[in-house]
């Protein structure tokens, strides 16, 4: 819960943000006189500011999605330690290459695959147990099985 609150967070402040930029180009533009409230297709120099006010909005809600999805689920750090894995040349064996990011904390690992070819694929993010250090220093009993 605390991942996409932090999500539904950032949008808020992005969109906090922009709406200063909007009364900025408000403030510089002058309105005119003419057109009353229906000036947005009507004044070239409103109709720009409007249409690259609204290619920075969909840039801010991209970059904030964007940066959200290499974040734990857990703790909301930035993952880190970018492994790759797989191969093309031994697909069959190793499988599709990928890259693995792991959070510091040992809270989880997101496998974000490569390349996309069969349309987009979710991220897989496995989430670990507790106890990192089981994994790490196993007893003998637990290699063999």
């Amino acid at each position: 819960m605390r991942y996409w609150a932090y999500l539904g967070a950032k949008l808020l402040a992005a969109a906090f943000a922009l709406r200063y930029v909007w009364v900025g180009i408000t403030l510089l533009l002058p309105v005119p006189r003419l057109y009353r409230n229906a000036f947005l297709g009507y004044d070239l120099n409103w109709t720009l500011a409007a249409g690259l006010f609204f290619l920075i909005c969909c840039g801010a809600a991209y970059l904030c999605v964007w940066e959200q999805r290499y974040r734990c689920r857990v703790c909301l750090r930035r993952l880190r330690m970018p492994i790759a894995t797989g191969s093309w040349g031994q697909m069959l064996q190793l499988g599709r290459p990928r890259v693995e990011y792991i959070c510091p904390f040992g809270h989880g690992t997101l496998r974000v695959p490569e390349l996309q070819i069969s349309g987009i694929e979710a991220s897989d993010w496995q989430r670990h147990d507790d106890d990192i250090w089981k994994e790490l220093v196993g007893t003998e009993e637990d290699r063999r099985s």
